[in-house]
């Protein structure tokens, strides 16, 4: 068995982190692996390139969006019919779908728009994706605060993407009476 037979069977989906990206200061390492148990290393790769197309963010890692394979493949692994409909799935999308460029993918994805797969897809992507550290580090979510008393005072006016507005121009002022 050569080396590339063996990474196909083993379904290994791997990728690296940016020395300079904010996730490479919350990942455990700069390097990511993700050991896929019931799908393929390609019906991985399409999955991983059809969640960043759903959900797409220019400067997220890959290893984000891994987050949502392996969960996709955890659910795969219990289940025989989810499996069958994720294969199926990538199958429609096609062969290289993956390293299509995006007006493609998005043509490709919106003809499965009403499909199990992709409900099931878009489901998985947004529940996983933005609910995974690595998404939270990157756009600046900082958690829940009541257990740290709320957040009037833990940053509530420090938004760096909003303009300071002049006294002058705004409305009433809350002054805590």
């Amino acid at each position: 068995m050569d080396r590339r037979q063996f990474i196909r069977a083993t379904g290994v989906l791997t990728g690296a982190l940016l020395a300079g990206g904010a996730l490479a200061l919350v990942a455990p390492t700069r390097a990511w692996a993700l050991d896929l148990g019931a799908l393929s290393t390609a019906e991985g790769a399409a999955l991983l390139a059809a969640a960043r197309t759903l959900a797409p963010h220019d400067t997220l890692e890959d290893a984000a969006y891994a987050l949502v394979i392996k969960a996709i493949d955890d659910a795969c692994t219990h289940d025989a019919a989810t499996l069958a409909m994720m294969r199926e799935g990538v199958a429609q999308l096609g062969p290289g779908f993956a390293p299509a460029a995006e007006p493609t993918r998005v043509a490709a994805l919106g003809a499965l728009e009403n499909s199990a797969f992709f409900k099931f897809l878009r489901f998985q992507t947004l529940s996983v994706l933005y609910a995974s550290p690595l998404a939270y580090a990157h756009f600046g979510y900082e958690g829940e605060v009541f257990s740290k008393g709320g957040y009037l005072l833990r940053g509530f006016n420090d938004l760096r993407w909003l303009p300071e507005v002049p006294l002058a121009d705004g409305g009433p002022v809350y002054t805590g009476a």
